[in-house]
């Protein structure tokens, strides 16, 4: 009999009858039907196609495979078969069709339009979770897994005060009527939990959306922790680093650090194609709410201003129900000035050169660099020490 894997084939509309013996589930694949050119990859060529006519007997198996010659159809000009290498299409961009366009994101309809870009949020606030019951009794980790420790009635008034500052601050806008407001938040049930206080202080129509962020959940400490045991790492970790001492089972900051930096692609990603415009609105009075732990919150303020690490480890912890607010300022930079006094960030561990990079934010545009803060070189070498020599 003849193998199963073999076959051959009929050109329709060329009155020709070409026998390709192809093996099917290897070959066929590789083989793509192109208008006749030479190939990079394919230097022999194609045999001419014997004429075939009706007198030219066919095999018993394909007199009952073969189709009438077509008399109403016009004769197709003959095409070839063409090996591609791999190669063939690197570089080179797919055809979409039209509806995949159609199907694309309202927002990337509006660049692909040549719309102007949509406008910032006017506000990026940092939120900490209100106290929880792991803040009043370490003991609750050696029986309640972390993600599942929820707040205590104190933590539930902070939640619920810190809602009513929120609003205070987004309404105060001169003009801004039309102010919203949209969530990112932890998946810990101590910071859902705030986050449905903070909402008592908001109607419906101002919160234009809510996203559960993993990214942005609290530094793991490892599982079902030991009171005693952890009592000793946070001693070692004084000793080490907070930075870089990675709890046993856990994480350390600097693996936050890793996660945070994904965050912030995404969250710069949604700013730019304004992922937080309602369709058809391009309203610069949106305020974006991270929802979130000390730690993180910290780790999000060092990757967003490049801070150092030493710099990092001089920050204090937010109080719980405690905000941060990073307001546009006159170029459109985010900037900590904008709303905080230099005292309150002395506070928080900002130093003189930390608050002279925040002034420069106030004025700066996006995609400025600030070639005198610190991080960008002189302090690093210690020959640097007149500043003014190299100005």
């Amino acid at each position: 009999m003849r193998p199963a894997t073999l076959t051959d084939t009929y050109v329709e509309g060329t009155g020709t009858h070409h026998r390709y013996r192809i093996l099917i589930p290897l070959l066929l694949p590789l083989f793509i039907f192109t208008d006749a050119m030479p190939s990079p990859c394919h230097h022999r060529q194609a045999k001419p196609a014997k004429p075939f006519s009706s007198s030219t007997p066919l095999p018993a198996y394909r007199r009952s495979m073969a189709p009438p010659p077509s008399k109403c159809r016009p004769a197709l000009p003959a095409r070839l078969m063409r090996c591609r290498c791999c190669e063939d299409t690197l570089g080179v961009p797919r055809r979409r069709a039209q509806h995949h366009q159609q199907q694309q994101f309202p927002e990337l309809q509006l660049r692909l339009q040549d719309a102007p870009p949509p406008p910032r949020p006017r506000r990026i606030v940092l939120v900490r979770h209100g106290e929880s019951e792991g803040n009043v009794d370490e003991a609750a980790y050696t029986r309640v897994p972390d993600p599942r420790i929820g707040l205590t009635a104190k933590g539930r008034r902070d939640a619920e005060a810190c809602g009513r500052r929120l609003r205070d601050l987004f309404s105060s806008d001169r003009g801004a009527d039309d102010w919203k407001v949209y969530f990112y938040v932890s998946p810990y049930r101590r910071t859902l939990e705030t986050l449905r206080g903070i909402a008592h202080a908001f109607e419906p129509h101002r919160i234009a959306g809510v996203r559960e962020e993993p990214r942005i959940r609290e530094q793991d400490f490892g599982n079902f922790q030991d009171r005693e045991q952890m009592r000793v790492e946070k001693e070692i970790r004084l000793r080490y680093g907070r930075f870089f001492y990675r709890f046993p089972n856990g994480e350390s900051a600097a693996d936050v650090y890793d996660r945070i930096t994904g965050f912030r692609e995404t969250l710069r990603a949604d700013i730019d194609i304004g992922r937080f415009q309602p369709p058809g609105e391009q309203s610069p009075n949106m305020n974006v709410v991270l929802v979130s732990h000390g730690l993180t919150l910290r780790v999000f303020l060092m990757r967003w201003y490049k801070w150092t690490v030493r710099q990092f480890e001089g920050l204090e912890n937010l109080g719980n129900g405690g905000a941060l607010v990073m307001q546009t300022g006159e170029g459109g930079r985010y900037s900590l000035l904008v709303h905080h006094t230099a005292d309150e960030l002395r506070a928080f561990g900002l130093t003189d050169e930390m608050l002279q990079d925040q002034m420069w934010q106030k004025t700066a545009k996006p995609g400025e660099l600030n070639y005198t803060f610190m991080t960008n070189g002189q302090s690093f070498f210690d020959r640097f020490t007149n500043h003014t020599e190299y100005s």
